[in-house]
C-alpha cells in the first residue's frame, strides 16, 4: 500500500479528537451515518413495491 499524506493528517487528527474529547462525537457522527444510511437502503428498496401492475 501506498502511504497517502492527506491520510495520515486525518488519521492524526481523528486520533487527537479523541484524545481531546473521548469517543463520544466519533461515535454519535457513526452512528448518525448508520441510521440514515440504513433508512435510504430501506426506501430504496422498499420504493418498488408501491407501485402496481396492471
Amino acid at each position: 500500500m501506498e502511504h497517502h499524506p492527506a491520510a495520515a493528517r486525518l488519521t492524526e487528527a481523528a486520533v487527537s479528537a479523541v484524545q481531546q474529547n473521548g469517543a463520544g462525537n466519533p461515535l454519535r457522527i457513526i452512528l448518525v451515518v448508520m441510521v440514515l444510511g440504513c433508512a435510504l437502503t430501506a426506501w430504496f428498496l422498499l420504493r418498488g413495491y408501491k407501485r402496481k401492475d396492471d
